[in-house]
């Protein structure tokens, strides 16, 4: 990533991110958006499971309408058995207050099973999607955001939504309509007492507004904090023998009780502003309910209402308390649940640069999981790609004036690469050379568009890679990095994600050409699990991986980004033999810092100042070139300081 990026441009963190506050514990100055707008885009994943969820509303519903009866049947009993002392008028009345507690309760248990597994599928298609979407983006997107604001999106906030499609949606509808059934209930019972039990509806409605729009801004800003820590943790945990090796184990966790505090804060605030709300909607009804028990009990003592209605009435209320003091729960909910919704959509709205990764057999990878023993190959074997195969004639790789610079540069510097104009022949092996922070691994990355070049053209073969299927050109092209990745999965599945229908065979030469014979006394052999980043496992066997995974395949183009810096004289030496029988057959650009990988290459390319300066055999450009020599011997002098790229 290149140094001039500004550090602390996350998107949805709390420092830089869309939506973030400068002061830690503020609401982030977001747009005014609609919570039902942002909850409304859900609907495509709702939709196969819409029949279960008005299934789970209509047994919600019918459970609350039950519940309203109740009350009536109480006012027959007071009016009538009770007030006639007639036991025998009694049992039957009651017995229907028990049916309907039965039927209540088997309503909700209802809406509970009919609900469950359908939105458990759809908490597992959101996710499904945002993982694939995450494959696609392409990696000055993941160079832009943190992986912890990345995993609390695939993982708190899809259980969020989840919960909300469960429980605060259905509530909301049914809440809803059991207000205004039990409003218009208690109008027929005694006008006076609903008018004065609905006094405090309007200005609860305010409250409520007021209330929607402060606390949204807390829910983002919690969420997006939560993101923060998440990297943290991450962090530390992948640079845990860094952190202990120089000591900053405990700076590191100061960083996250800081990190902590913030959170604290927020959901402090969050929770104060929920308070309010609830002191408001409880105080207020309660004291309405009062005053109508108040006037109900004056108009029973002057025979303008009998008893029973009386105790109808006041059930009826009570039984629309929970309707009402659920309104700030259900409300604080919706709006988390639309920021969730909202960050979950800001990934799946980024610009798609990978649309061409199609769901054909042919692309199809390796399976990787953290519990894998066996490769999962989901192809056939393929045969070997010829490097004809990118275009109608072997041309090799031409870089024809291509520009680049990264997105997230300031204005006002120059392109990094700033007309490249590079042929590497068809089979032949070019060695890339350069001072550090050239562009050298920039350059290497334009081949199998893990960047697009924002200027020229790069041609295989004379086919424009931009003209070439994304997963096509992937498979002509391989790369092997100077910092190798490995994946908390077996050596097989980690070497076989270069070709993942190779057979047995193709396995192990590809072992044999990066010098792997360590893999041999691993207590699994190929069936090993290496671990996460492959740690278990020293830096010269982690690139020795990574190159076997490039060679697997057979590409027909081949780039290695400097692939024997990590290995000693010994073992570079018996690579180097070996994958000179694999440059033999490939198009290949090996980027090289030692004279030893140099002399892989038929020729050399210097690259400075943006530019090809120099192209020749290695002793060509020790005779012509006073830069090359510097940098083959390790002179300093003409390095350029300053330097911000890759």
């Amino acid at each position: 990533m290149a140094e001039n990026q500004a550090p602390d441009t996350v998107p949805g963190t709390t420092t830089a991110g869309p939506d973030s506050a400068a002061v830690p514990g503020t609401a982030p100055p977001a747009p005014r958006r609609s919570t039902a707008r942002s909850l409304l885009r859900l609907w495509p994943y709702v939709r196969p499971v819409r029949v279960r969820l008005a299934v789970s509303v209509t047994a919600a519903l019918l459970a609350a309408l039950s519940t309203l009866l109740v009350p009536t049947v109480l006012g027959r009993i007071v009016d009538g058995p009770i007030a006639e002392h007639d036991l025998d008028g009694l049992w039957p009345l009651a017995a229907l207050l028990f049916l309907l507690g039965l039927v209540e309760a088997a309503l909700f248990y209802t809406r509970r099973v009919v609900l469950a597994r359908p939105l458990a599928g759809v908490e597992t298609a959101m996710r499904g999607d945002l993982f694939a979407k995450l494959q696609r983006l392409p990696v000055s997107f993941h160079d832009r955001w943190g992986s912890g604001q990345l995993l609390s999106r695939a993982t708190a906030d899809m259980y969020v939504m989840r919960l909300f499609l469960a429980f605060p949606l259905v509530f909301l509808i049914v809440n809803t309509v059991t207000f205004l059934a039990g409003t218009a209930l208690m109008f027929t019972q005694d006008w006076r007492l609903a008018l004065i039990v609905l006094g405090p509806t309007v200005p609860l409605f305010v409250l409520t507004r007021r209330f929607e729009s402060g606390y949204s801004g807390a829910a983002r800003l919690a969420q997006d904090q939560n993101g923060d820590l998440a990297t943290v943790v991450e962090e530390s945990v992948l640079g845990i023998r860094i952190l202990k090796a120089f000591g900053r184990h405990r700076s590191m966790a100061e960083r996250f009780r800081g990190h902590a505090r913030d959170l604290r804060r927020t959901e402090l605030r969050k929770a104060g502003l929920l308070a309010n709300l609830w002191a408001v909607i409880i105080g207020l009804p309660e004291l309405a309910l009062g005053c109508a028990l108040a006037v109900g009990a004056y108009l029973v003592a002057h025979d303008e209402l009998s008893a029973g209605t009386l105790v109808a009435f006041l059930s009826t209320a009570l039984a629309l308390r929970w309707p009402v003091e659920s309104l700030g729960w259900l409300i604080a909910y919706a709006n988390e649940a639309a920021t969730a919704t909202d960050r979950f959509f800001e990934v799946m709205d980024e610009p798609d640069a990978e649309t061409a990764e199609s769901a054909d057999p042919s692309t199809a990878t390796t399976s990787i999981t953290p519990t894998a023993t066996t490769t999962t190959a989901t192809t056939e074997p393929t045969a070997p790609i010829t490097p004809a195969a990118a275009g109608t004639s072997p041309d090799g790789i031409r870089l024809t004036g291509v520009r680049f610079r990264y997105p997230d540069a300031p204005a006002d510097t120059p392109d990094l690469l700033r007309g490249i104009d590079l042929h590497i022949r068809s089979g032949e092996t070019m060695a890339l050379v350069g001072a550090t922070g050239s562009g050298k691994t920039t350059l290497t990355a334009l081949l199998p568009r893990l960047y697009d070049a924002t200027g020229g053209s790069i041609t295989l073969d004379g086919r424009d890679v931009r003209d070439l299927d994304r997963a096509r050109l992937r498979e002509l092209v391989a790369i092997a990095f100077e910092e190798p990745t490995l994946f908390s999965a077996t050596v097989r599945e980690n070497v076989l994600m270069g070709a993942p229908g190779a057979d047995d065979d193709r396995l192990h030469s590809a072992l044999a050409t990066a010098q792997a014979g360590f893999v041999e006394k691993l207590p699994g052999g190929v069936a090993t699990e290496v671990g996460e980043q492959g740690l278990s496992l020293s830096g010269g066997q982690r690139q020795r991986l990574a190159l076997a995974r490039a060679v697997v395949g057979d590409p027909a183009f081949l780039v290695l980004d400097d692939p024997l810096s990590a290995l000693d004289v010994h073992t570079e030496a018996l690579v180097e033999r070996a994958l000179r029988q694999v440059l033999a057959s490939t198009t290949a650009l090996v980027v090289a810092h030692r004279p030893s990988t140099v002399l892989l290459a038929d020729r050399v390319a210097v690259l400075a100042d943006g530019r090809i300066e120099a192209v020749g055999t290695h002793q060509e450009l020790l005779r012509s070139s006073a830069r090359y020599r510097a940098l083959m011997s390790g002179e300093a002098a003409l390095v350029p300081e300053g330097s911000t790229a890759r």
